[in-house]
């Protein structure tokens, strides 16, 4: 059994050329409302499921985090020592003594990449134009393209009046197609804060785009607090096709290497694969459509825009390398830049797609090479989860629970597994409702429990209705205290709340002001 202090931790982190995953296992409401700066969330609930992903070398130092030493975080060192992690920790006292140690806390989720979009603008002074002053020159008729930076899902929610979406990933690639030999209309990036609208509207200006470059002020939510409305459910992107010769990868490839990020052959990444002392994470940044139709065998889809946007989504080894690949050395530089500025050893393969089909061996096996969830428990059928003798417990959000569940179901968290079955017949058979990861992560705690008989249902609404169940809604079951893995204030910016909007802007730029010493020196503006 192994602890390590706050201090100590705090040292380790700050120490160049050392890997370590510190992973906060709360769930992510509470993870949400208050974490070290370099914590990474991987849920408890979701442990065994997504410690492959985000650590997928078993020797690298990890630290685990709960709240206060309850527990949780002793349980997850456990599960990870029975994966094959050989060197875990837990963080002594849990966040608690972080804080009594007088190391800061911040609340929100992609906090690394938020405040880096913060000091780009500091740093860079990328230039911006107000919501009033955009939707003027538009109803005037000015002509000004108006591009939203977000991934397509997000933008279908909401959208500024004639925008086109094209993801920041794919702005080097495609922008030359929408612009078609445009060089003097304005280019206004948007997204739904700041980050995006800054990285994306920074990126065209070092691309030495001719037009008039500018990012939307605080994005959809700032054209909402200005009184002004916002379309819905819009599907306008980028074209599919790209003209000839437009890709711009020489300049793409310039504008990488001014800024520290360097190509790599296919034998370097083939070493580099084979250190087993070092963690390298494999990337596919172009278009999940791309992605689908072929990839370096291996390469994890991270589109280029939401790499840098929420880069604790997919790495979670501080001091890693990150090797990126595209098809043509277009984009891959680019994102390559914008990380090694955020402080990663950050990489691209060279010769675009030439070497996949020789690289395959290596990448593949180092795909295989993280840590497996266990199986799910046999699949069972409908009839079994709906007996009033079967405990039917629902692994799926709290949030989703609320809205419709199976009659009868309980609604359950692994972190809160003491108190949600205190009451529970370990004699009855149980059906896990829910995703198989989600159901494969709570089943050896439900035997450990005393519980024999283990069953998992995908869960189905739809299906289950048109069978005719009647789903129970409980707007109030589970509670709000128990909702620990939804963080509510991220949330009401987007369904029209403008104090929400108010809270989150005013904490997106409030953020540097919270950097320590240690914590500014991450980046390497």
């Amino acid at each position: 059994m192994s602890a390590m202090t706050p201090c100590a931790l705090k040292q380790h982190l700050a120490t160049p050329g050392r890997e370590i995953a510190f992973l906060d296992i709360r769930e992510f409401g509470e993870y949400g409302m208050g974490h070290p700066f370099h914590s990474v969330n991987l849920p408890l609930s979701r442990l065994e499921a997504g410690i492959g992903r985000l650590v997928p070398r078993r020797s690298v130092s990890v630290v685990v985090m709960d709240e206060k030493d309850e527990g949780r975080a002793r349980h997850a060192r456990q599960c990870l020592s029975d994966l094959g992690y050989r060197d875990v920790s837990w963080l002594a006292g849990g966040v608690e003594a972080w804080k009594e140690a007088g190391h800061g806390v911040f609340s929100g989720v992609n906090v690394m990449s938020k405040t880096f979009g913060e000091l780009v603008h500091e740093h860079y002074h990328t230039p911006s134009i107000a919501a009033s002053t955009l939707a003027h020159w538009l109803q005037r008729g000015k002509c000004v393209h108006v591009i939203d930076g977000r991934p397509l899902d997000e933008y279908r929610k909401m959208n500024i009046p004639g925008s086109i979406c094209c993801p920041n990933g794919e702005l080097v690639k495609r922008l030359p197609t929408m612009l078609d030999g445009d060089t003097s209309t304005p280019v206004v990036i948007n997204c739904a804060g700041r980050t995006r609208s800054i990285i994306g509207a920074q990126t065209l200006q070092w691309l030495g785009l001719e037009n008039p470059v500018f990012a939307l002020q605080n994005g959809t939510q700032g054209w909402r607090l200005a009184g002004l409305e916002l379309e819905h459910g819009s599907n306008r992107h980028y074209p599919a096709e790209v003209i000839p010769g437009s890709p711009n990868g020489a300049a793409a490839r310039r504008l990488a290497e001014a800024r520290g990020a360097q190509a790599i052959d296919a034998q370097t990444l083939r070493t580099w694969l084979e250190d087993d002392q070092r963690t390298t994470y494999l990337f596919d940044v172009r278009s999940a459509e791309e992605y689908r139709q072929a990839t370096l065998a291996g390469a994890v889809h991270a589109p280029g825009g939401q790499l840098i946007q929420a880069t604790d989504h997919w790495v979670g080894v501080h001091g890693a390398r990150l090797v990126l690949v595209d098809d043509d050395e277009c984009r891959a530089p680019v994102i390559a830049a914008w990380l090694v500025l955020m402080g990663f050893e950050a990489t691209w393969l060279s010769g675009g797609t030439q070497h996949w089909a020789a690289l395959a061996p290596w990448t593949e096996n180092a795909a295989r090479g993280g840590a497996r969830p266990p199986s799910p428990p046999a699949v069972t059928n409908l009839d079994t989860a709906l007996d009033p003798l079967t405990l039917t417990l629902d692994v799926r959000p709290g949030m989703q629970f609320r809205l419709g569940h199976l009659p009868g179901a309980r609604w359950i968290n692994r972190a809160l597994l003491e108190h949600q079955l205190d009451d529970a017949d370990t004699s009855h058979p149980v059906v896990l409702v829910g995703d198989a990861e989600g159901a494969a992560c709570l089943a050896p705690d439900l035997e450990a429990w005393g519980f024999d008989r283990i069953g998992w249902l995908q869960d189905d609404l739809d299906a289950w209705q048109q069978q005719g169940i009647e789903l129970e809604s409980t707007p109030n079951d589970p509670s709000d205290a128990d909702c620990i893995d939804y963080l509510f204030f991220v949330h009401d910016r987007h369904d029209g709340n403008l104090e929400a909007s108010r809270r989150y802007l005013a904490w997106e730029t409030g953020l540097l002001a919270q950097l320590d010493e240690q914590e500014r020196a991450t980046f390497a503006l």
